[in-house]
């Protein structure tokens, strides 16, 4: 909203400077105003692009964020937003087919619908500048990694090839995950037995091969 009223600020600044040195007026109130009554401004239209993976619960308007008596409602102006998330982009008809492959491929991601990407881009190739923007949105560091690989030989990003660093990342992920819920059930485990600390410290460097740092690290996290 604000951005959106320096926006139009800037255009009746830049018309008013322009009256004021042309001296045209045609009444006092246009002299005051440095505005004829014949001026316009351009419409200034916001959209904000949602690329999150989780679906938006935010405000879509100013009134979603007042707290408004019902008998004062009327007479407040609400400001609306113009919304477009990525996660429910699929009825979206882009122009720019760079910018459909990319609201594609983000949300096929996000759905981990990795068979579609196969087979709608098998045999396309996408830009490495388009590979990063991916990478970027989706916070997958090896896509990214992958595409200024490909940048700096001089190609383009295979979407085949990327994929399946995509699947072998979420796979190591996986395991990352599985084990820190080990981690974190043998803390609980040692707990309930009121071990103390040290033994849980030991615990964790034997059973999963842990410096003794990072164990006492997790220790002092998940106690």
């Amino acid at each position: 909203m604000v951005g959106d009223a320096f926006s139009y600020l800037k255009e009746y600044n830049e018309i008013a400077a322009k009256n004021k040195k042309d001296g045209h007026f045609e009444s006092s109130d246009e002299f005051l105003s440095n505005m004829k009554k014949t001026d316009r401004l351009h419409p200034v239209i916001s959209l904000c692009v949602y690329y999150g993976e989780e679906p938006w619960d935010g405000p879509l308007c100013l009134a979603d964020m007042l707290e408004i008596p019902e008998k004062v409602r009327p007479m407040v102006s609400d400001y609306k937003m113009n919304l477009l998330q990525l996660r429910a982009s699929e009825t979206c008809d882009f122009q720019d087919p760079e910018v459909a492959a990319v609201f594609d491929i983000s949300r096929s991601i996000y759905e981990r619908d990795y068979q579609r990407i196969n087979t709608v881009y098998k045999n396309r190739n996408i830009t490495s500048e388009l590979g990063i923007v991916i990478g970027a949105i989706t916070q997958s560091q090896k896509l990214i990694d992958h595409a200024l690989e490909s940048e700096r030989k001089g190609g383009q990003v295979n979407m085949c090839t990327a994929l399946e660093e995509l699947m072998n990342e979420g796979k190591l992920e996986g395991r990352r995950e599985g084990r820190l819920e080990g981690i974190q059930a043998t803390i609980s485990t040692c707990k309930s037995f009121n071990a103390s600390k040290d033994v849980t410290v030991k615990n964790l460097m034997k059973v999963f091969s842990l410096s003794e740092e990072d164990a006492a690290g997790y220790v002092e996290e998940y106690w």
